[in-house]
């Protein structure tokens, strides 16, 4: 899709129509309590709307509503084929709607319109295809059972699930999550973050007009006390995924225990390191990859690449080289399609990453913050204790590590509580074998920042995830329950003579 103009983007925000209900067995809603709360431009601070704020009551009408669609087979029990075909039909529509989508997503997070367009909204409906196509396309199975048995093995949807959602990928988390849930045959009640909801229940009421029965897909606005607690200890949701901070995600294991021992599955926080060997080839190609890794999306994300593990004999041409790189991660106007760098979320978090630059005594690059925005950063820390080198900084603040050796470099990788994503850089392949494997984390790339893409499984190692992985055909596992269904074959007559 070819970008518009920043003055033609600015013209499609000033005229969207904005959701503002719950969405909650097919229609908007307002909170049963009457209460709203107030969603701003992070960019301009300028007021977006007023959206219900949900409590307790609305998460047990949402819970309700969605137990009834399971349970009377709406769409748990519709034909796999069919359930695809609504999937596919959502896509199409989001594909017919993808500029309000992005216009949207930007306005609401702070995220630039050119990821938006290129990369957030077109991964999203690509998320979604791929989980709608695997619907009718994953087998169960026959065990090796003997001749007088037939052991069957079948996959059935976990039932009502509870989707916790960050803020710094609005749409592309929520599809991670509803891809593979809805395939399987759940019903879903999610909870947005309060700082990004808009997406969510446009989406929503896109996949009512696709063709989802009420009920199966609800949306609750609100905060993490009032809505993610009660959903984290609703005694009738079978299973909970959450995407968000290390701290918050705990929370929800103690949810489950203190409730009906629901299952969880996380995907927390991350401090992933990015290794670059004496013999990384194409040092221009390297830092391009470093300095997209730390600053996309402004650093918030929880896979970006925040460590620079960097060999002593090529740390400053590398730096020399980011530097060239990051100058061109320009901050402005996320509406402007020509701007790298939008704002951060919220007053907030800006202040919270003004925090951690408020403790950087070597600034190499940027380091300027102003009015929710920061410029991208690269700080020198010595050694991996400071705490720029060990605490989650979630803004473009990347902190360099110098280190003499392979070894030296593997250790301090793993010296963190994380284990979420790693790269490493070098000519070596033995090197880059041995490196992989020994980095204690769930995805690690060779020569590239990335993530893999929606084939591969991702989610973390240590306090990094809990439970299972998003993404793949993995990510349908963790929303489907295994049962055995065994057949006895032998004959009546024969266990007489027996």
């Amino acid at each position: 899709m070819e970008l518009l103009t920043q003055d033609e983007y600015q013209s499609i925000a000033a005229g969207l129509t904005l959701p503002t209900g719950a969405f909650i067995d097919g229609a908007f809603r307002p909170a049963i309590s009457g209460n709203t709360f107030t969603t701003l431009n992070p960019a301009t601070g300028e007021t977006l709307t007023d959206i219900a704020a949900c409590g307790a009551a609305d998460v047990d009408f949402a819970v309700e509503k969605a137990r009834e669609a399971f349970d009377d087979g709406r769409w748990s029990k519709m034909h796999p084929s069919e359930r695809k075909d609504v999937l596919i039909r959502l896509c199409k529509l989001m594909t017919r709607n993808a500029r309000e989508l992005a216009v949207m997503e930007s306005i609401d997070s702070g995220k630039t319109i050119y990821d938006c367009e290129t990369v957030d909204v077109p991964e999203t409906i690509h998320c979604l295809k791929w989980h709608a196509e695997a619907i009718d396309k994953i087998y169960d199975q026959v065990s090796p059972a003997s001749d007088d048995h037939i052991a069957m093995v079948v996959r059935e949807p976990i039932g009502v699930v509870g989707l916790v959602l960050p803020w710094n990928f609005p749409l592309l988390m929520l599809a991670w999550k509803i891809g593979p849930a809805l395939a399987a045959g759940c019903s879903v009640v999610v909870k947005p973050a309060a700082e990004t909801t808009i997406t969510a229940l446009r989406l929503a009421e896109l996949a009512m007009e696709a063709g989802l029965p009420r009920g199966v897909l609800n949306v609750v606005p609100g905060g993490g006390a009032d809505v993610g607690e009660p959903i984290g200890r609703h005694m009738d949701i079978d299973m909970v995924s959450f995407t968000g901070s290390t701290v918050t995600g705990k929370r929800f294991l103690t949810y489950s225990a203190e409730s009906n021992a629901k299952e969880v599955v996380l995907e927390m926080g991350g401090k992933n390191p990015a290794i670059v060997m004496d013999d990384a080839e194409n040092l221009d190609r390297v830092a391009a990859h470093v300095v997209n890794g730390a600053f996309w999306n402004m650093g918030e994300n929880c896979s970006a690449s925040s460590r620079l593990i960097v060999h002593k004999d090529v740390k400053a041409e590398l730096l020399k080289r980011v530097a060239h790189h990051a100058k061109q991660w320009n901050i402005g106007d996320p509406l402007n399609p020509e701007t790298r760098m939008g704002a951060l979320v919220s007053e907030s978090h800006f202040k919270k990453v003004c925090g951690y630059l408020d403790q950087a005594e070597n600034v190499l690059i940027g380091g300027k913050a102003e009015k929710g925005f920061v410029e991208a950063t690269v700080v020198e820390v010595q050694g991996n204790d400071a705490t720029l080198a060990r605490e989650e900084i979630f803004g473009p603040v990347l902190s360099v590590i110098e280190v003499s050796g392979f070894d030296e470099a593997i250790k301090i990788a793993n010296e963190t509580e994380y284990g979420l994503c790693a790269s490493i850089f070098t000519a070596n392949a033995k090197r880059a074998i041995r490196g992989a494997r020994a980095i204690r984390a769930g995805t690690v790339t060779v020569n590239s920042f990335g993530e893999g893409d929606i084939t591969t499984p991702f989610g973390g190692y240590k306090q990094s995830g809990f439970g299972g992985r998003d993404n793949s055909v993995h990510a349908h596992d963790q929303y489907t329950q295994l049962k055995t269904i065994w057949i006895d074959l032998t004959d009546d007559a024969d266990e007489a003579v027996d």
